[in-house]
């Protein structure tokens, strides 16, 4: 057991007595749901909370984005905390008392337990101020569901300044992990997620009539099947990467060939330089396959999320105390996913960890995934979820304390 093992009977006693207040705050933000950068009231409530425990309160950061400041009494490190508020566009449809109250908009990716849970563990951390070495920042982010992400832009506002931490960590809900267990990988964890908008311009007519025409319809064809050669044949097999088009509009009919075709997609690897380089590819691609067949194109590649790095010491040191926590047996390695995170940009300027936290439970139901409507949490995990962050914050300052 670790040394400091009254601090951490100390933080799940915490964890326990704050558990119902963390309940009662996740559920208000679960009916009031905001999406990106409109997380007014959820911001307010976050800084209400905040300043109730005294803490140093910047508000208004990125637009509705809250940044708080722990001074402990002693010196030392400065750890930051994120949490992300934005929610969905989505309808809600499940039939629980605390279901959103706003048509059409949904926590449907668990933002409302991970704001919930900083500001437990913010509680909890505030009543050991007297035993950290350093400083805590936390920061609850707005707009992680969308581009160009609530991290980037709280970045370029200074957010990892003023004090500067050495690292930052956060957790995410796992709607594929049981209540109790934590799943976490060192390394690259998370792709890199880039928009593709492609727009054909060809010469429609009748469609009994194909000489007469440049058809959209059947460029846009080509250049979905010729671009899967980016990963069955330029892509190095060992670097993973996936190309998807999800959306296409061409407004002809049976019997009319359109002008215009219209493609979006996403594109996602784990490898920065070559990400650059698939870019440019996909670009040269497209442009040489609809000028050789009469067409004019316009393709947009924006740059979205970049791939999410857990450092590999602050992980795995963190997964040493995380076994303290919650015991080895509940501790899960986790795959790579091909998904995306804006917590990403942080770790391309300072360590990072970024873990998952159960919330699973087949017994009550609670077994959709994220971003659909019948998505839940077993609200057990916040009596895990608070504590757990606590105690990482405390290991990591005593860690680093001369």
């Amino acid at each position: 057991m670790p040394k400091q093992q009254h601090i951490l009977e100390h933080i799940k006693t915490q964890a326990q007595n704050i558990f119902p207040k963390v309940v009662a705050i996740r559920r208000q933000i679960h009916q009031y749901p905001e999406l990106a950068f409109e997380e007014y009231q959820t911001a307010k409530l976050v800084a209400d909370f905040l300043k109730e425990l005294g803490l140093q309160v910047q508000e208004g950061v990125a637009k509705t984005g809250v940044v708080a400041l722990l001074k402990g009494a002693k010196p030392g490190r400065v750890i930051a905390l994120r949490a992300d508020m934005d929610a969905l566009p989505i309808q809600e449809a499940n039939p629980v008392e605390y279901a959103s109250c706003i048509n059409g908009k949904m926590h449907a990716c668990g933002h409302d337990a991970h704001t919930a849970s900083l500001l437990g563990c913010a509680a909890i951390l505030t009543t050991l101020k007297d035993e950290l070495p350093g400083q805590v920042k936390f920061i609850f982010q707005p707009s992680e569901e969308k581009e160009p992400g609530g991290a980037s832009v709280m970045i370029h506002e200074g957010v990892l300044k003023n004090p500067a931490p050495q690292a930052i960590i956060a957790q995410h809900v796992a709607s594929y992990l049981p209540v109790g267990k934590i799943g976490i990988r060192a390394g690259e964890y998370m792709a890199s997620a880039d928009e593709i908008r492609i727009v054909i311009r060809g010469k429609g007519g009748h469609g009994a009539q194909p000489h007469t025409c440049i058809d959209p319809i059947v460029i846009a064809a080509q250049i979905i099947v010729t671009l899967q050669q980016l990963v069955s044949r330029v892509a190095d097999p060992r670097i993973p990467t996936v190309l998807t088009f999800g959306k296409i509009e061409a407004q002809g009919a049976t019997n009319v060939i359109p002008d215009t075709a219209y493609l979006e997609g996403t594109f996602r690897t784990f490898d920065e330089k070559w990400r650059t380089q698939a870019h440019q590819w996909i670009q040269k691609t497209v442009k040489g396959i609809a000028e050789s067949l009469g067409a004019e194109v316009n393709i947009q590649l924006q740059k979205g999320y970049p791939v999410l790095y857990n450092d590999v010491l602050l992980t795995q040191q963190i997964r040493e105390n995380i076994a303290f926590y919650v015991g080895e047996e509940n501790i899960e390695e986790l795959p790579i996913w091909m998904a995306s995170e804006d917590f990403a940009f942080y770790t391309h300027h300072i360590p990072g960890c970024f873990y998952r936290l159960g919330t699973r439970n087949e017994s009550k139901g609670i077994v959709h995934p994220v971003h659909t409507p019948y998505f839940n949490i077993d609200e057990d995990a916040l009596r895990i979820s608070t504590g757990l962050m606590a105690w990482l914050t405390y290991c990591y300052l005593i860690s680093h304390s001369s």
